[in-house]
C-alpha cells in the first residue's frame, strides 16, 4: 500500500475509533466472503465491519488516544465499529460466532477502555436500548400517575374545605340577614308597648 494511501486508512480508523461507541476487534480466519456478507447483513446499520491491517490499526488507535490493543491485533483483524446499539451489535456478533466458530472475539474499546474478549461478551447479555426506553417510559410513567394522585388528593382536600366554608359563609349572611330584617319589627313592638304603658298611666290618672 502506497505512503498516501496508508495516511487515508490510518485517518479513516482513526476517525472510527474516536467517534464509534464501541469497537469490537474479531479474527475471520475460516470464514468466506459470503459468511463475511452475512454477518455485514446481521449487524446492519448499527455497525460498519471492516477487514484491517493491524500495524496501521494500532497506529489508528493510539492516534485516537488508545493504547492496550496490542494482544488483540495479531492474525487476520476485522472491527466492528459500532455507531448504533452497543448490546445489539454484541448479541449479533455472539450468536454469528456460535454458527460459525471460524468467528472469534479478541477485544475491543468502549468509552476510551480496552476491553479482553470476555468482557466484549458480556456486553450481549445487557438489555439493548429499546428495551431500556420502554422499562424507563413505563415507569416514568408509573410514577407520572403517582404524582398525579399526590396532587389531585391535597387538591379535593381544598376544594371540600373550600366548599364547606363557603357553605357556612351563606348561612351566616343568612342568619345576618333575618336579624336586619328583624330588627324594625321588634323596634315597633317595642314603640307598641310602650304607647300602651302611657296611655294607661293617663287613664289611672284622670280617675283619680
Amino acid at each position: 500500500m502506497a505512503r498516501p494511501d496508508k495516511a487515508a486508512t490510518v485517518a479513516e480508523l482513526t476517525e472510527h475509533f474516536s467517534s464509534s461507541a464501541a469497537v469490537v476487534l474479531t479474527e475471520y480466519r475460516g470464514l468466506k466472503v459470503k459468511d463475511l456478507k452475512e454477518l455485514r447483513r446481521s449487524l446492519g446499520t448499527d455497525a460498519t465491519y471492516a477487514v484491517t491491517k493491524n500495524t496501521l490499526t494500532t497506529i489508528a488507535a493510539r492516534e485516537a488516544g488508545i493504547d492496550g490493543l496490542d494482544d488483540s491485533l495479531s492474525g487476520p483483524t476485522a472491527i466492528a465499529f459500532i455507531n448504533g446499539d452497543v448490546a445489539t451489535v454484541a448479541k449479533g456478533l455472539r450468536d454469528f460466532a456460535k454458527a460459525h466458530p471460524a468467528l472469534v472475539i479478541k477485544g475491543g474499546v468502549m468509552d476510551g477502555r480496552v476491553l479482553d474478549a470476555e468482557s466484549v461478551k458480556k456486553l450481549a447479555d445487557l438489555e439493548s436500548r429499546d428495551v431500556l426506553l420502554a422499562k424507563m417510559a413505563g415507569a416514568m410513567q408509573a410514577n407520572l400517575a403517582k404524582a398525579v394522585y399526590l396532587i389531585a388528593a391535597p387538591l379535593a382536600q381544598a376544594a371540600r374545605a373550600l366548599g364547606a366554608l363557603e357553605a357556612a359563609r351563606a348561612e351566616g349572611q343568612s342568619q345576618d340577614s333575618a336579624d336586619v330584617e328583624s330588627a324594625p319589627e321588634a323596634a315597633a313592638a317595642a314603640d307598641t308597648a310602650e304607647a300602651v304603658t302611657s296611655d294607661t298611666t293617663d287613664a289611672a290618672s284622670a280617675a283619680e
